[in-house]
């Protein structure tokens, strides 16, 4: 029988191992959005408040999604698992397209007169903060925002109000989004795991990581309210706060889902809701580009 104990920090085989379902493939797809004069201003419930809101949280992706991958890519050659490996690989091209596609989405939000470059500009300097933290409290803030992306990612596969909310134009990216980050929702959390990430270390960082995710996403989108003076109504921010953290709101009921982060032992696949990608995984193949059929596996740099 094999022995149990484990030398000064040696992995156990058990934490090391990815814990993905097996049903679950993750893999990068270029999708080729476009965003043009049919997508409405207002194309979040016609609602100013929240449709900026949504187009902040798209303006965080690209430097964010960039950071996830330099945290994971840190620790890549310390990974043994074989499925974990390849998991990474697919962990690193799906965010790359994330950005790629957020990158058009953002464009479509300038060209509406938003000020996304110097919004750009400051999260750099935040990021820029960060990355001087330990390689492992990086990839520990990685996993934090994993968590709340994966909740977010959730809520919008399973409640049809949320993505009826949604104008038909911009509906098929978030869903993509959504079912990939839900793909690959353990990549980061898996890898900090097997590098010897703490249970102190990730749970600090959730808290430290949703603080300044919540002030960076109201002061963005507060400034693209401040941006839109003729839209703005006190009734429609309210409605929206109301929509949002309100009984049944968009967030509020995320937040037994956030504190699950806290529990000892805490697996981001506890939640095993595989049965989404496969439920909205055909119709969001129905919304590739023609020149991405066969697939594209460009990456971050």
């Amino acid at each position: 029988m094999l022995s149990t104990k484990t030398a000064p920090n040696q992995i156990t085989l058990d934490n090391r191992a990815s814990k993905t379902p097996d049903n679950v493939d993750i893999k990068a797809q270029r999708m080729g959005f476009e965003f043009d004069e049919q997508v409405p201003q207002y194309w979040m419930e016609e609602s100013p408040f929240f449709s900026h809101l949504m187009n902040a949280l798209s303006v965080l992706f690209p430097q964010g999604e960039q950071f996830f991958v330099d945290a994971v890519r840190a620790f890549r050659d310390d990974i043994d698992d074989p499925k974990l490996k390849a998991e990474v690989r697919g962990f690193i091209g799906q965010e790359a397209m994330h950005s790629l596609e957020h990158m058009a989405m953002n464009q479509h939000v300038r060209d509406r007169g938003m000020p996304v470059d110097d919004m750009e500009k400051q999260l750099n300097v935040v990021l820029n903060v960060a990355k001087l933290l330990p390689k492992r409290h990086q990839l520990a803030i990685t996993c934090a925002l994993e968590h709340i992306t994966a909740m977010m990612a959730d809520m919008l596969l399973e409640r049809d109000d949320v993505r009826e909310g949604m104008h038909e134009t911009m509906r098929p990216l978030w869903a993509w989004h959504a079912v990939e980050e839900t793909e690959h929702k353990a990549v980061a959390y898996d890898v900090f795991q097997q590098v010897g990430g703490t249970y102190a270390e990730r749970t600090f960082y959730l808290v430290l990581s949703t603080a300044a995710l919540g002030v960076v996403a109201s002061y963005f989108t507060g400034r693209m309210v401040a941006n839109d003076t003729k839209g703005f109504s006190i009734t429609d921010t309210g409605k929206s706060l109301w929509r949002m953290w309100g009984k049944n709101g968009t967030f509020s009921t995320l937040i037994p889902t956030w504190f699950g982060y806290f529990k000892p032992g805490y697996h981001p696949w506890d939640n095993d809701n595989s049965e989404l990608i496969a439920r909205f995984k055909a119709e969001i193949q129905a919304y590739i580009a023609p020149e991405y059929q066969n697939g594209n596996r460009k990456t971050l740099q």
